[in-house]
């Protein structure tokens, strides 16, 4: 589909708009598609307009490869509820000056880390001029906007999106070799050298070709927001930014001993405020998830950032973050798999990023593929490359080297005796205490720890881990 002759027909659909910012409702900007004539039988189908199926889709039709782009929602992003912190810098050798024409809501200057009990909290606060000019750091963005302009990227490329389709399953041949998908369209079938799954957490490809890993609910979590409108006026002069410069604060000690986390992000004209936690301990302490965003939003520390909001949009979504070791293997006979559909998302305490590893793994599975194609060999063997790849960059480097991180950031002690620990130590360096003299910094961190069960060897041993775990 690279041939673009004039006496073909434009197979290509092409999003119009996708470029609006700062409107209150992230999806309002509804991208329009002309017709679309698909051929059913190509070099690969790649499933999910997301950030990792454009990006495979991108790499394809760049390297001369025919490439249908299969999204089930009815243009990309249709289905994504995302507002959060892209970091964008894996696309600067893909599309140069992408920061010229990505639907940005803010350059992010300034990132908080926030510990907190119900009454009180302790940031490490860290704010950076050059975080707002290029090549800038991360932004938020609507995914809505996000995944269309991206997809657009491919299309452009020679890619064809077809939108409103849903892949139901897979095609083999006798050997068991994947060669296409299975869809709802009456007729709808289609037949390709490769197949790359990039259809989300759940992946039903990923599982039908034994790629995904039994489930287990102890590898994923929960995310709840909720969008909150406020006068770009009012987000400048309360979190003391300009009109372009946004924050990213993340949280710590405010889902009620629930492993996990919250956040808070500035758009254009609106505030995303919520929670990440665990599923199973969600289920077992029997709070709804919309409670924990509730106690975040009357937080002392949040609640007057978001005096006056009004809410606009609230949603959840799974996020797979059982990292390195909950991955599956990522090819089979005829496919590859990318982005959450692989569990790529990083989950590390100090870090917690989806789209940029979702990016940088599809443009991997697209150049294996292409590899893979000119070799003409697409069995296992034929797409090590992709993994190779993957270990030679960020994506399964970081991976690999932060694999403990989830256990430390996710453990008893971590969340729920040392957020009142710290903010107790605060609260006895900071308080003074006259006519009684100061208390040594010794006896403050001696009395905070009894008083929230940790030992002196407790804490060494925890130091001594993270050490290790963020070397």
């Amino acid at each position: 589909m690279a041939d673009r002759r004039p006496d073909r027909p434009d197979r290509t659909l092409r999003p119009h708009g996708a470029r609006t910012r700062g409107s209150v409702a992230p999806a309002a900007a509804t991208p329009a598609y002309a017709p679309v004539d698909v051929d059913v039988d190509v070099d690969v189908v790649v499933v999910g307009a997301g950030p990792a199926g454009s990006a495979a889709a991108l790499a394809l039709a760049r390297a001369g490869r025919s490439v249908v782009l299969v999204e089930r929602g009815p243009f990309p992003g249709a289905k994504n509820v995302y507002g959060g912190v892209v970091y964008g810098r894996v696309l600067d050798s893909v599309i140069p000056g992408w920061q010229d024409e990505v639907p940005v809501e803010r350059w992010v200057v300034r990132r908080s880390t926030m510990v907190m009990t119900p009454s009180q909290s302790v940031s490490i606060d860290y704010r950076s001029e050059a975080w707002g000019a290029p090549p800038y750091n991360g932004m938020t963005t609507y995914r809505s906007r996000f995944d269309a302009w991206l997809a657009a990227r491919a299309i452009d490329a020679g890619a064809t999106l077809v939108p409103s389709t849903v892949a139901t399953g897979l095609l083999r041949d006798t050997a068991g070799r994947v060669t296409g998908i299975r869809t709802d369209r009456p007729d709808g079938d289609l037949t390709a050298r490769m197949v790359v799954a990039c259809d989300g957490v759940n992946s039903f490809l990923a599982k039908e070709a034994g790629l995904l890993p039994p489930a287990d609910a102890r590898h994923h979590t929960l995310g709840v927001k909720e969008v909150l409108a406020l006068p770009p006026e009012v987000i400048n002069e309360r979190f003391g930014v300009l009109s372009d410069q946004g924050v990213d604060i993340e949280m710590l000690g405010c889902t009620r001993g629930i492993p996990g986390g919250g956040f808070l992000y500035t758009n254009a004209e609106t505030v995303s405020v919520g929670v990440v936690v665990s599923l199973p301990e969600l289920a077992a302490s029997k709070v709804r998830p919309e409670e924990l965003v509730a106690d975040v939003k009357r937080h002392p520390s949040i609640a007057p950032y978001l005096r006056g909001a009004s809410l606009q949009e609230y949603s959840a979504h799974l996020i797979p973050e059982g990292g390195f070791d909950a991955m599956g293997p990522l090819a089979t006979d005829g496919m590859l798999v990318a982005g959450d559909a692989a569990s790529m998302t990083l989950a590390a305490g100090l870090w917690l990023e989806g789209v940029n590893f979702a990016i940088g793994s599809g443009l991997a599975a697209g150049r294996a593929a292409h590899q893979a194609l000119a070799a003409g060999d697409t069995s296992a063997r034929g797409l090590a490359s992709y993994r190779t790849d993957l270990e030679s960059q960020f994506v399964l480097a970081d991976h690999q080297r932060l694999r403990r991180a989830p256990g430390l950031v996710l453990s008893e002690r971590v969340q729920q005796r040392y957020p009142g620990l710290i903010c107790d130590l605060a609260d006895g360096l900071f308080t003074v205490t006259n006519p009684v003299p100061k208390p040594g910094l010794v006896r403050i961190a001696r009395r905070s720890a009894r008083r929230h069960g940790v030992s002196l060897a407790d804490l060494a041993r925890d130091t001594l881990r993270a050490a290790r775990v963020f070397r």
